[in-house]
């Protein structure tokens, strides 16, 4: 009884945190890591019962930072009514314009980069003596990987895992090397003891994430494991667990990793492979590192070892000096690919990128959005025929839950990452059940079990 008193007023004790996480799912998974972090001083809440909030940031583009600044303003308001409320900054934005940051958002505490989330306990107290706190030092060897991440908001079968951190590719327009620092490899066996952990909880799809997986390589004893050896190792922990991967670049994505998704059956047949932009002239100026015509061979390669893998990509509409042929040549690359789906964007300026600094962004804004229109219209064309040609095919679906449009049906997805809707039958929550596929949006599976 005593040891119940004890623990119910450590509990009672315990501050509330909120977390709100912004951008990519590298930054759920560091969100998942701040909150292990805290774990000994704060418990996960809702907003309005919450003394910390941590606001987790992206700045990869332009709208993510003024998504920022208003939701930072809205929750000054909310500070104004309760005392002794702390407002966090945390992740890309937090690193690239800290102090900037800290003087003109009169809501914020403290600013933590994405290296520093282990000093956010000495952060949070230097802030509550009203000094002014922040730590945007950059690592050359953190990875996080002592750490157990808190999956605080997850369905219980999907969940991520950091195999890596950083960027060394230095794309022209992109701010990741300098907000995450150079790329540092992740201790295999650690990763191994997160999936298994992971495994033992009941989660069946999880994704390797790192800024460029396919860059993946740890050396030890002489004897270096790369990505394919990496991945192969966790489809092994467990046949029945669904494994995944983001993102690749494509001048590293290799025959070795491609043949190691084609030989194991839960390794999942989907590639998200960006391209950016479709014309060599582009993509020199972007630094990619790759032309049109080696994207092509890949995107080759790929069907031809694995004929069912679907492929998604990234584009970047109205980059510097842009011209119409430039346009017309990603419209024409993604006809030949004919991708299953793509994140489409309008270029904006990022402080202290090489674009930033040598070119002009002189792509006027309404041409910038007339090409995204035509992007997104054409690949809305391509989404919906790959979707029809799946019509009459049978996929296994790993059923994660009630339909939000009906009760009376559930949602999964298929190995290809496919949203399926389909008849509940006696399928349950974390089942696997094998679906045939009998109509489709341009966004959606509709299917019944067999």
């Amino acid at each position: 009884m005593q040891r119940f008193f004890i623990l119910f007023n450590q509990i009672y004790r315990m501050k509330k945190l909120y977390i709100e996480t912004y951008g990519c799912q590298m930054n759920v998974a560091d969100s998942e890591v701040v909150a292990s972090i805290l774990s000994e001083d704060y418990t996960i809440s809702e907003i309005k019962e919450a003394d910390l909030i941590l606001l987790n940031t992206c700045s990869v583009r332009d709208n993510a930072e003024l998504r920022i600044r208003k939701r930072l303003r809205e929750l000054g308001a909310l500070k104004k009514r309760k005392l002794g409320l702390q407002i966090g900054l945390l992740g890309c934005m937090a690193e690239r314009i800290k102090e900037k940051l800290l003087k003109e958002e009169a809501a914020l505490d403290f600013i933590a980069g994405p290296d520093a989330y282990r000093e956010l306990p000495q952060l949070i107290e230097e802030a509550s003596g009203g000094q002014i706190a922040f730590n945007v030092e950059l690592s050359k060897t953190e990875t996080y990987d002592d750490i157990d991440p808190v999956r605080y908001d997850t369905n219980g079968l999907s969940a991520f895992i950091s195999i890596m951190r950083g960027c060394n590719n230095f794309c022209s327009y992109c701010v990741v090397p300098y907000t995450r620092g150079r790329e540092r490899s992740r201790e295999p066996q650690s990763i191994l003891n997160e999936a298994n952990i992971l495994i033992e909880n009941g989660f069946k799809d999880i994704t390797l994430l790192g800024q460029n997986v396919n860059s993946y390589q740890w050396n030890e004893d002489g004897i270096l494991l790369n990505f394919a050896g990496l991945i192969e190792k966790v489809a092994l922990l467990s046949p029945l667990v669904r494994v995944r991967f983001a993102t690749s670049h494509p001048k590293d994505i290799s025959d070795e990793l491609i043949e190691t998704i084609a030989q194991y059956d839960n390794i999942c047949s989907y590639i998200h492979l960006p391209f950016q932009a479709g014309s060599n002239n582009m993509l020199k100026k972007m630094n990619r590192s790759y032309t049109r015509e080696y994207y092509l061979e890949r995107i080759k390669t790929i069907r031809r070892i694995i004929p069912d893998c679907a492929i998604t990509t990234d584009i970047i509409a109205g980059f510097c000096g842009e011209t119409e042929t430039d346009h017309q040549e990603t419209l024409a690359l993604m006809k030949e690919v004919g991708f299953d789906a793509a994140y489409m964007f309008k270029y904006s300026v990022r402080e202290g990128t090489m674009a930033q600094k040598h070119f002009a962004d002189d792509v006027p804004e309404e041409v910038k959005s007339r090409r995204l229109e035509e992007i997104i219209a054409l690949q809305q064309e391509l989404s919906l025929r790959s979707n029809k040609a799946d019509i009459g095919k049978e996929f296994e679906v790993l059923v994660e839950g009630a339909s939000k449009r009906s009760k009376e049906h559930h949602f999964g997805r298929t190995s290809q990452n496919k949203v399926v809707i389909f008849p509940k039958m006696n399928s349950g929550k974390g089942d696997y059940v094998r679906v045939k596929i009998t109509d489709c949006t341009a966004a959606t599976l509709k299917g019944k079990i067999i």
